[in-house]
């Protein structure tokens, strides 16, 4: 078992090395978008102004609780991980978040 699996790592080593040089393979590749590393509590109350909304609104709208996205906009906490990444892209193109599924 140990020299089947030490095989299959092998390969998957050779499979990442031919594609980093451009050759064909069977590996694929996955590039995830990364978030900004922070945003102030001025960018997200900016966010939020510019969309027009309160902050229970804003909550709603990024599935968050009205806590959290008061601590925010005071600088008491920080977005992290899929906060974050919505806040980012709410900051991007704000009429995205406003947007709803099935409309």
């Amino acid at each position: 078992m140990k020299k089947e699996l030490f095989k299959e790592m092998m390969a998957g080593f050779d499979d990442a090395i031919k594609y980093r040089q451009g050759k064909k393979t069977n590996l694929r590749a996955t590039r995830f978008m990364q978030a900004s590393k922070s945003l102030k509590a001025a960018d997200i109350r900016k966010i939020r102004k510019t969309l027009g909304i309160s902050q229970f609104e804003f909550a709603q709208y990024i599935g968050s609780k009205l806590g959290t996205v008061r601590s925010w906009e005071q600088g008491a906490r920080k977005p992290r991980s899929t906060a974050l990444r919505l806040l980012t892209i709410a900051k991007e193109r704000p009429a995205v978040l406003l947007q709803r599924v099935g409309r």
